[in-house]
Formats: C-alpha cells, structure tokens, sequence
C-alpha cells in the first residue's frame, strides 16, 4: 500500500443508514458515514468509501437510523424544569404575577439552578437536543453546570427592572454580567448573551445600555417581545409606539437581535426584521398554551427573515421535547398562512438546528453536518414500527416521530447517549432529586 492510500486516523466514525446535513438544503445521504477527529468532522462520504478511508478508534454502526444534526432548543428557562406543571391553564400575566414570581421568589438560588439544570440536561439529551439559549438569573451557575455536563449553550445574562435573588439595582446587574462574560468569554461550549427580560419589564437606559455593551463586547441580545396583544396595546399607551418601534428607537433592532415569540406582528415589522436580520424564535406550544397568540412563520420565512425554534420553559410548555415542538412549529405555519405547503419538513428541521444556531451566533460551529464543524450529531431509530415504512425520510423526522426514537447523542465528538442511555449521568438520582423539590415546593404553597 503506498503512502497516498494509507487510512487516515480518526476518533469516531458513525454509519447511519441516511444523513440529513441540514446545509445543503433538502439533502439527504443514504448510507453515509460521518468521520470525527478531535470534536469536529473531517469526513462525510459512502459508508463503504469510509471503512476504506478511515482508520477509526471507534466505529457506530447505526443502518436504521438518521443521522442529522443535535437540534438546537433557541429559547429555554431550564432551570424551571422544576416548576413543570406548577400552574397550568391561566393566562399569560396571571400565570407569572400570580403564580410563578412568588414561588420562584421563595425557591430561586444557586441549588435551584443547578439541579434544575441538571434535569433539563438529561431531558434534552434523551431528546436529541445538543445546545440551548438559556434564560434565567444564576449565569453563573447556569455556565458551570452545562461545562460540567459537556453541554453547548448560550447563557444569559438577565436584567430586569426590579430586584431579585440575583441581583438588586441595575448597576449591579450590569457589574454582574460583566463579571459572568469574562468568566466564560473564551469557553469551546459556554458562551454568554444579554437577556433584558422584556419591553415591559426594562427601561429605556437600560436598553440602550445593553445595546452599547453588546455592540462592545460582541454579545447577542435575547429579548421575549410582541409576546401577547396586551403587551403591545400596554406599550402604546405608556411609550407611545408598539415594542418594535420603541426597540428600534433605542437601535436594538439588529442582526444582534434573538426576538422571541413574536405573535404580535405587522407587515412592515415583518420587513424590519428581514431588512435587519433579527432572528426570530417561534415558541408554537407555549404560545397556545397561554393563550399568547400566533407566531406568522411562513410570513417571516418567505420575508428571509431567520427561524429558530424553542421550547420556553417547563413551567409553560411543559416539556423539552424539540422533536414535538418542531411538529406543532410545521402544523401551526399551515394552520395560520391557510396553506399546507407551509413550513414544509425540511424548513422545520432547518429551524431547529441551523435556524437556532445562526440566531446564537454559533453557525460557524453547529447546526449542519458540514466538513470543520463540530461533531454536535444526534442518531434517530426509524426503524421501529412507529416510524415504518419510510418512504421519505425528513417527513418521518417532523412528522411522526417521538423522541424516545433518538438513540445516540453526541457533543463535540463526545459521547453523550448511547442506545437510549445517559454518559455520565445518574437517572435514578436525577428524579430522586427532582421529587425532593415537589416536597419542597409543596409545603411552599401550603
């Protein structure tokens, strides 16, 4: 054998029966092979061609799976996984004064964090999902228990017009913020975005400090906005022009900017955006389950404007499941344009892998299965009974497959399901634990 045919040393090679890349769009590979070396894909070629090519430490041989890439939950409060059904069916502002602030008040600290966190992982993982935007106070927390689990996230840094456990004036959240982004400014998998709460909770100073700060410091802006039609209708009477208007005023309205929910929209908002280049994330199962209203997904889709899908958090979804979210996502487009050819199955799956990861900044790294970039890859069984027989491959994805179906999991190469179990991470002691804050929170409410 001469030197030019020698098989070239790899960490992992994973055969899957169909790749679906993402980028290039509505591609799918039958019987590929994705090589990794060092967290990142070097190859991606015929499952044949790669058992020649490709010395690996480590070969996976899935024949009846998908392999696609680790989908991407762009809007999360992951630590309120231990709030998961605590207050259902209410409206959008009786459910978070009258509910979830007090008893978020009485639990909120860093051991609530953490172990919510810890949950939310193991949930997501089980789920596909390999990186999530995160929302909620505790960045501090929130950074080292992803690190800890290998887990890819941007984590935000709140500010919010009232006191909290995690900080009490607007000075000091903003020193807090600082402190947190340097901390994690040149981490591989933790990195930081400002989350201003909402137009409803932040003050005009405190917006235009952000946008100074973020355009210094390279920093996202994750923002809930056009949310419900009684926030739009609250900001007209206090600030004369619809939350939009007044963030673009206070020039927020930016590539820089990750607008979630976004139900409340105009056609000229609509052009704003796409003119801009916001990213929008579409949060389908939270919105109906509060009543918010409806994202126009196929109006900002055929504007150009950037999707992404999340799930919001447990206390209002109530569950992690990007699988589902993604099918309610590509139902409600048709439902609401009043055309079935809306957000078709590929558009979907697009949203939620490199949709998210392009409205995080991240889509130089994730969110396809592209030669340089990370190895966030996720296996799909479809071939159980569920999901046969599988005439086309991406509508399987969407449209009938549940998550119990992702089979394998990995992050920047690193192993993190395997056949349906969990690396490093003890199920037992998660719901043991998980119970344990039902008690505490029970005798909360008494």
């Amino acid at each position: 054998m001469t030197h030019e045919h020698l098989p070239i040393a790899c960490d992992l090679l994973i055969e899957a029966g169909w790749v679906v890349p993402v980028e290039p769009h509505a591609v799918v590979l039958e019987d590929h092979a994705v090589a990794i070396k060092d967290g990142v894909i070097v190859g991606l070629l015929p499952s044949a061609e790669a058992r020649t090519r490709y010395a690996a430490a480590q070969t996976v041989s899935r024949p009846e799976a998908a392999l696609i890439p680790g989908l991407v939950n762009a809007h999360t409060h992951n630590p309120m996984t231990l709030l998961r059904g605590i207050a259902d069916d209410l409206p959008l502002m009786e459910w978070l004064q009258g509910h979830i602030w007090p008893v978020e008040g009485a639990v909120i600290g860093p051991e609530f964090v953490e172990d919510g966190i810890t949950l939310a992982i193991a949930e997501m993982l089980r789920g596909g999902t390999t990186c999530a935007n995160e929302n909620y106070f505790f960045p501090d927390v929130q950074a080292a228990v992803y690190k800890r689990h290998g887990f890819r996230a941007r984590v935000g840094l709140p500010v919010i017009d009232f006191p909290t456990a995690w900080a009490k004036s607007s000075d000091e959240y903003f020193d807090r913020a600082g402190e947190v982004h340097d901390l994690w400014r040149d981490d591989a998998l933790v990195a930081t975005t400002f989350a201003p709460h909402a137009p409803y909770t932040v003050s005009d100073a405190n917006f235009e400090r952000i946008r100074m700060l973020a355009d210094q410091l390279d920093l996202p802006i994750h923002l809930h906005t056009h949310e419900t039609a009684q926030e739009v209708a609250d900001s007209i009477k206090l600030h004369g022009q619809r939350p939009l208007a007044r963030l673009d005023r206070l020039g927020l309205v930016t590539d820089r900017l990750i607008a979630v929910h976004m139900t409340q929209l105009t056609d000229a908002e609509i052009a704003l955006c796409a003119e801009r280049g916001v990213s929008v994330v579409h949060c389908p199962e939270s919105n109906l389950k509060l009543a918010s209203g409806f994202c126009p997904t196929c109006k900002l889709d055929q504007a150009g404007v950037n999707l992404a899908i999340g799930t919001d958090g447990c206390a209002s979804n109530n569950d992690l499941d990007m699988f589902g979210e993604t099918r309610t996502a590509a139902f409600l487009a048709k439902a609401v344009a009043n055309d079935a050819s809306a957000l078709d199955a590929f558009k979907s799956l697009r949203a939620a892998t490199l949709g998210g990861a392009k409205a995080l900044g991240f889509e130089a790294k994730i969110g396809s299965i592209e030669i340089g970039k990370q190895a966030d890859l996720v296996c799909v069984d479809l071939g159980q009974l569920e999901t046969q027989p599988v005439h086309h491959v991406v509508s399987q994805l969407i449209y009938a497959t549940g998550r119990h179906q992702v089979s394998d999991v990995w992050i920047a190469g690193r192993s993190k399901l395997r056949q349906r179990e969990l690396i490093d991470m003890d199920t037992a002691a998660l719901v043991a634990n998980a119970r344990q804050w039902r008690e505490r929170i029970a005798t909360i409410r008494r």
